[in-house]
């Protein structure tokens, strides 16, 4: 490989800017959405092309600096210190092919920016609840959504991939080139390089009708025990999650949710509006609804799903996969986020149905096997070092009888949190990972 030696060298060769610690735009430039999480790199990278990458990567192993890659900063956890990181929110492009219902989105892409692109022509991508979390970084982890059970993970609809490797070498992945390469970016969160842009199968959605079901505090347990119940034999394609969600007491949210403890039921078929509330009728009648914001939806407007923030704010967040749930475990999870914890909001999502199912070519995403996901979130930075992870603790403990033997990338517990995890990745699947890595990484930047 030949190398980018000095810092100098690869300002003088990159698009993007080339940044060290003290520079102005140094801050704003490793900066992500967890605002609790500063990294400080020896230098940080913004690239704008693919040559920014690959410079970018020979300066690494000139320097033998450890490489880290941020798009959004949604999962930040643990600052970086030294070395080097790449940022890619500046590749930025997005182009909808309606005829093959595919889209092409560089690293930097957020998945509003898709559902925007592809709504037009009745096409949606499989994303995340949120409209500010980035494609790749959703990919990679698996990405589970809040159509989980109607078209599966997020991984599952990535059809092509180019990316710069450890060695400095472009590479695609596809079912026809490295399809070895593409199953472990299907969720399999593979350390083995920079991706710069993928291709995603959308899916057609003529109707959807989707919302919140929001249910009093008084109410909050009975709803959820019904909801519980109503999982056993939930038709295949309804996604469904239940949070308990501690409002706080701001003026940037609307009066009747402000300073509120709630249970949030979220809800999304792709169905018109007389099949929806066919499908949504027992858990509207499992109690008295406090507010109803359940309805046919447009594409465009799916994030209103769950409404997640959209702006940087502190988060600390933690989770794992589940192999069942019952009314034990709504009990063990009522004790552990009750008024006064630590969680801002603990909620469980339904799996399986779709998502059950590998697909052609096969995926890396854990979880099939496992019948819910949960996280917890916390927003309250003093909590972050003790608080949360003991409160976390105390929860995987309690729900340790329902805990799954599979790992997910994106719904783990926090490396903060002390707990013997049973949850891991086959070793059949660390095997092939393992042969990627060597493969693509031999020198180990992106471990």
């Amino acid at each position: 490989m030949t190398s980018t030696t000095s810092v100098p060298d690869l300002v003088s060769v990159a698009q993007g800017p080339v940044l060290e610690p003290g520079q102005p735009g140094y801050d704003d430039e490793v900066a992500g959405f967890n605002a609790a999480v500063r990294h400080r790199p020896a230098v940080v990278v913004g690239v704008a092309s693919m040559n920014d990458v690959v410079e970018a990567v020979r300066l690494a192993h000139a320097r033998h600096w450890r490489v880290a890659v941020q798009g959004t900063g949604h999962g930040a956890e643990v600052p970086m210190d030294g070395g080097l990181l790449i940022t890619t929110r500046r590749l930025d492009h997005v182009s909808v092919d309606a005829a093959t219902a595919r889209v092409r989105a560089g690293a930097g892409v957020r998945w509003g920016a898709v559902v925007a692109a592809a709504a037009p022509h009745g096409l949606a991508p499989v994303a995340g609840s949120s409209p500010t979390v980035g494609v790749v970084g959703f990919l990679l982890g698996g990405g589970i959504g809040p159509l989980v059970r109607s078209y599966g993970f997020g991984a599952d609809h990535l059809q092509r991939a180019t990316l710069v490797t450890g060695t400095g070498e472009v590479v695609t992945a596809s079912a026809d080139y490295n399809p070895e390469l593409l199953w472990a970016l299907r969720g399999g969160r593979p350390a083995v390089g920079v991706i710069t842009e993928v291709e995603v199968q959308l899916v057609a959605v003529p109707a959807l009708y989707a919302g919140t079901l929001f249910f009093a505090e008084t109410e909050l347990e009975a709803a959820l025990r019904a909801w519980v119940d109503w999982t056993a034999g939930a038709p295949e394609g309804v996604s469904t999650g239940a949070a308990v969600v501690h409002f706080p007491a701001v003026d940037a949210l609307p009066p009747p949710l402000r300073g509120r403890r709630l249970l949030a039921l979220r809800f999304s078929v792709p169905a018109d509006r007389a099949e929806g509330e066919r499908l949504a009728a027992p858990l509207r009648a499992a109690a008295p609804v406090y507010l109803d914001m359940l309805g046919p939806l447009p594409l465009a407007d799916v994030a209103r799903i769950y409404n997640d923030p959209t702006g940087p704010m502190p988060a600390w967040a933690s989770g794992g996969l589940l192999t069942r749930i019952d009314q034990d475990l709504v009990s063990a999870l009522l004790r552990e986020v009750s008024p006064g914890s630590p969680f801002l909001a603990a909620e469980i999502r339904q799996l399986g149905g779709a998502a059950a199912r590998d697909v052609p070519g096969g995926a890396a995403v854990g979880g099939r096997g496992a019948g819910f996901a949960f996280g917890v979130v916390g927003a309250d930075p003093t909590s972050f070092a003790t608080l949360l992870p003991q409160a976390n603790t105390r929860l995987l403990h309690a729900l340790e009888p329902w805990l799954s033997p599979e790992a997910n990338g994106t719904f783990v517990a926090h490396p903060s949190v002390r707990h013997a995890d049973r949850a891991s990745v086959p070793a059949a699947v660390q095997a092939r990972l393992d042969r990627l890595h060597h493969r693509h990484d031999p020198d180990g930047l992106f471990r």
